[in-house]
């Protein structure tokens, strides 16, 4: 069995958890360092891109090199609230839209606004997708069929999104019983979840006081949600965790945003130092799936190899 390692980064503006900040894209200096240790361990990043890292001239002369010579995919990633064509919605929470909040109109017109963007700069239409705030819903998946998009990567198992709010109110969407593993949404788009499991184990690492080992504690007899992903300096033992517990499968997804990649630029890797530990578990990450047998592909060559399985 062909066993593939998905690097995806949602690739989008300085950090974009604060909801008063402005919109600027200087963590795009930063993630050529990235693209050079997925290059590494043969890894193939999924530039998943929103409006303004795409204006970014830096990131697209850069990254359009990348993808010519077959490093990596450009796919988007769509943050409704940066994205033609404005339409005002009510307010009732603090925190950024989801897509799913507007007209089915406005949908179409933001998702063709990012296809025909992407598909300039890099003289390639965009086939891999990611929403922002990890909403989707039916008419979101049929916009995504109707543009071409061949492979969604929206999908977090066992989370549960409805307690986080969009900004008119409308809950996020609630992934706790869909499949951890692809399949097919449709006779053309595909899902590829993010790789989360619910594990059971005690977390040293993220231990430093009375109530983060009861927090610990409870999460080995109940289990707790665990990413591929690196949350913090303290994430490194959960992925290794995962890591182990996952190894047989044929395929993982990894996810990172640009802006955890540039010191500042997250509230999670405030500074320098911050970020070598964050390059140091990336570094074990990777390493440990080269020595388990994964390969790294794109998002796109996986949906045509899945498919000629299918034929085949």
């Amino acid at each position: 069995m062909n066993k593939y390692f998905l690097v995806s980064v949602d690739t989008e503006g300085d950090n974009q958890w604060d909801t008063q900040k402005g919109i600027s894209t200087e963590n795009a200096k930063y993630l050529p360092r990235f693209q050079e240790l997925c290059e590494k361990y043969s890894l193939f990043p999924v530039w998943l891109c929103n409006y303004e890292i795409v204006e970014d001239s830096f990131f697209v002369n850069y990254m359009r090199c990348k993808q010519n010579e077959g490093k990596c995919e450009i796919g988007m990633h769509l943050h409704a609230w940066h994205t033609p064509p404005d339409f005002e919605l009510s307010q009732v929470t603090d925190q950024r839209d989801y897509l799913i909040e507007y007209p089915e109109d406005i949908m179409e017109q933001k998702i063709k606004t990012m296809t025909d963007l992407i598909s300039e700069k890099f003289g390639r239409a965009p086939v891999s997708h990611r929403s922002g705030r990890w909403a989707m819903d039916d008419r979101y998946f049929r916009l995504l069929e109707k543009y071409g998009y061949k492979v969604d990567c929206s999908v977090t198992p066992h989370v549960n999104w409805n307690g986080n709010l969009g900004r008119s109110g409308v809950p996020g969407t609630d992934y706790s019983m869909y499949s951890e593993k692809p399949y097919m949404y449709s006779s053309t788009l595909m899902e590829i979840p993010v790789t989360i499991r619910n594990m059971h184990f005690y977390d040293i690492d993220k231990v430093n006081g009375i109530y983060s080992s009861l927090k610990e504690l409870k999460h080995m007899l109940t289990g707790t949600q665990q990413w591929l992903r690196f949350f913090d300096t303290t994430s490194g033992y959960g992925v290794k965790k995962l890591l182990s517990k996952v190894c047989n499968e044929e395929i993982l997804l990894f996810m990172v945003h640009s802006s955890e990649l540039m010191p500042g630029g997250s509230p999670a890797f405030p500074d320098d130092e911050s970020i070598e530990k964050l390059y140091n578990m990336l570094d074990e990450c990777f390493s440990y799936a080269q020595n388990q047998g994964y390969k790294g592909i794109t998002m796109r060559d996986y949906y045509d190899y899945h498919n000629k399985e299918l034929v085949d």
